[in-house]
């Protein structure tokens, strides 16, 4: 029961990325080429190993399309078609994985989308986002280090991302900024929360420290990287910082912030969301499959509008 439906919405998806080629093409190359969205080329394994996790609860559900489907599909669309028109990369990436998002609830159906609901949702990471972050973090990391700097008797003046020693003036640069980091570290945040945890004050605790840890320790990776001019040269310093904040400083950050939760985890990763056990008695379920079937409709809808989509893209290219 599940082989048309499967083959139905691998078409429809590859139809949708086809017709917002142009966006899927600008985010492989963000994922590949842009060091602060690099840990994205591990999101498809990830969704996929959420998927199969979930293997025994889908095989026990039959997968129907569903009409209200359509309407995230059209949305998601629109919205890219808003994010092309506007030239707002991020609107228009959103939108092109948004588009296949919905075609996994319009054409499997409310009960499958409901089994699906972390890796459905955990796919919006796919999204490259978080430079908008970077003038901020900057003026952050700048403020912790020079304070840090101060604290440890060494004379520093700030001014906005410039910190003035004795030894020399720094600069805490845009791939200092630390986003990096926290984009990764959010992303591992979402997926430590909603596999590992099931109390909704342990997840928002858990984020809470998950964004700000990083923060933190970029402030004083930066004020390390000062101290460390300050003793051994600038140029020591420089490749030191490489090495340390690539490699070394916060991959024990992220291994003490897991270490601590890992004693409040609540649940194995493969007992996370819903069982079709537990949505057996749901009246929203029932009520919504009332207007779902097994027929093609949803499909050569979705068709119809990657066609409108393809239009569009062929339209604003002329």
């Amino acid at each position: 029961m599940w082989r048309e439906p499967l083959i139905r919405l691998a078409l429809a998806s590859a139809a949708l990325i086809a017709a917002s080629a142009r966006e899927w093409g600008e985010m492989l190359h963000q994922w590949w080429n842009i060091d602060t969205y690099n840990h994205i080329v591990l999101m498809p394994a990830i969704l996929v190993w959420l998927v199969w996790m979930k293997r025994e609860e889908l095989a026990q559900v039959e997968p129907r399309e569903w009409a209200p489907g359509l309407a995230l599909v059209a949305g998601a669309l629109g919205l890219w078609v808003a994010g092309r028109f506007t030239g707002i990369n991020l609107l228009a990436h959103a939108g092109a994985v948004g588009a296949v998002q919905g075609a996994v609830v319009a054409l499997l159906g409310a009960r499958v989308a409901a089994l699906l609901a972390l890796p459905l949702c955990f796919a919006v990471f796919l999204v490259p986002f978080g430079d908008e972050l970077i003038p901020p973090l900057q003026f952050v990391t700048a403020e912790i280090a020079a304070a840090l700097t101060r604290l440890g008797g060494i004379p520093a003046q700030i001014d906005g991302i410039y910190i003035q020693t004795p030894v020399a003036l720094f600069i805490v640069a845009e791939a200092c900024s630390g986003v990096k980091f926290l984009a990764a570290m959010t992303a591992l945040a979402v997926l430590v929360c909603f596999t590992r945890f099931a109390s909704w004050k342990l997840r928002a605790a858990f984020m809470v420290a998950a964004i700000l840890v990083p923060i933190l320790a970029n402030g004083v990776r930066a004020w390390g990287t000062i101290l460390v001019a300050q003793s051994w040269g600038v140029e020591f310093a420089q490749g030191f910082d490489h090495i340390v904040y690539g490699w070394v400083f916060f991959a024990l950050v992220v291994a003490l912030l897991l270490g601590i939760a890992w004693r409040f985890f609540e649940r194995e990763p493969e007992d996370h969301g819903w069982r079709a056990a537990d949505l057996a008695g749901s009246a929203y379920l029932a009520r919504s499959e009332s207007g779902e079937s097994a027929s093609r409709g949803m499909f050569i809808a979705i068709l119809a509008l990657s066609l409108v989509a393809a239009i569009v893209a062929f339209a604003t290219m002329v």
